[in-house]
């Protein structure tokens, strides 16, 4: 099995960095345009999530991102060492958000999880959030 792995300060700046370069990797396997604005979304959502849900905003932090190819499928692991997620049902469910207050649409796990194959959310409170996504690319 073939992967990568990157390690990022939680800025947003860095975000779209971390999307492209998991792009980059996905091109391995041939995918259409559409392939890729979908691995770009959904790896920019998890990241987002690490860095104001998980992290608080606090640059200081690290997020892992792995990304391996296992014969056509792309998998993408985003891992922060943040808060956790204290219910991941309820955190899953459209429109929710902890942070109402700074007008966020709570559709990051929604988004993840139509536009990749596979999405799964593992957490602990106080131990942080794994995120990992799948796509088959056809």
């Amino acid at each position: 099995m073939d992967r990568i792995c990157l390690i990022i300060k939680a800025l947003p700046e860095n975000e779209s960095f971390a999307r492209s370069v998991i792009a980059a990797y996905a091109t391995r396997l041939n995918p259409s345009m559409e392939e890729i604005s979908d691995i770009k979304t959904s790896v920019s959502e998890a990241i987002t999530n690490a860095i104001v849900h998980g992290y608080n905003n606090d640059p200081d932090k690290d997020i892992s991102i792995t990304a391996s190819i296992e014969g056509n499928t792309l998998w993408v692991t985003v891992e922060d060492k943040g808060v956790g997620i204290p219910d991941i049902v309820e955190a899953m469910k459209d429109f929710y958000t902890t942070k109402p207050s700074e007008e966020r649409s709570g559709l990051g796990f929604t988004i993840m999880g139509s536009f990749m194959d596979t999405l799964q959310v593992k957490s602990v409170v106080g131990e942080g959030t794994t995120v990992i996504m799948s796509k088959v690319i056809s």
